[in-house]
């Protein structure tokens, strides 16, 4: 189900840096005005997914409205996944550089970073994902850190982590520009063929 244009979704985050960044991915492409609002969940367990659908539903329970949830896993092939889902307490305890030592006696150092966004339209809706991967290593953290583990994570193809890369470039190519696009797309495909957009375009 689509929100109806013109709409406001919530962002379920309190994180100023990350809506910013959410914004400017998005850009005018996406047809909803976002706006941020941070609220206490249960932090969940089990696979990405599954994390996902149950915040995402706690969450339009607790709105009562249309909302979007984000979930951003690190996952280190060496260790099988791990902290995937739970980085953000391994970062807590152990910033960039105790996540750099985790791999310290295994050659492969080869992560990924995944974003997934979930979409409820509202209370008792269901849950759509939209999921973005980037590929990366971990490396001795680099650049400033003001943003969770970017200073120890190294993007393929590239001689920068992402800390060190500009702005605009590191949006261009990040776990979480891939997930925002794969939802921009669908919701733009969606409103494009919404009743109300063809009476628009056959009043136009």
């Amino acid at each position: 189900m689509a929100v109806p244009a013109g709409r406001s979704v919530v962002f379920v985050t309190g994180n100023a840096k990350k809506l910013e960044e959410v914004i400017q991915i998005l850009g005018d492409k996406f047809p909803y005005k976002l706006v941020s609002k941070k609220i206490d969940l249960p932090e969940y367990q089990g696979e990405p997914d599954e994390i996902s659908i149950q915040k995402c539903k706690e969450a339009a329970r607790q709105i009562d409205g249309p909302v979007i949830v984000e979930d951003t896993c690190l996952c280190f092939n060496a260790l099988g996944g791990l902290p995937g889902p739970y980085i953000k307490w391994f970062l807590d305890k152990l910033k960039p550089e105790g996540l750099y030592k985790l791999l310290a006696g295994f050659e492969d150092k080869s992560a990924f970073a995944l974003c997934t966004f979930a979409f409820s339209a509202g209370k008792d809706e269901k849950v759509q994902l939209f999921r973005g991967k980037t590929e990366g290593h971990i490396v001795e953290p680099r650049g400033p850190r003001d943003f969770g583990w970017d200073p120890c994570f190294q993007p393929e193809g590239y001689d920068k982590t992402y800390a060190e890369l500009p702005k605009e470039v590191k949006n261009s190519i990040s776990h979480r520009y891939r997930a925002l696009t794969a939802m921009s797309e669908h919701f733009s495909q969606i409103n494009s063929t919404s009743p109300q957009t063809k009476k628009k375009k056959q009043e136009d």
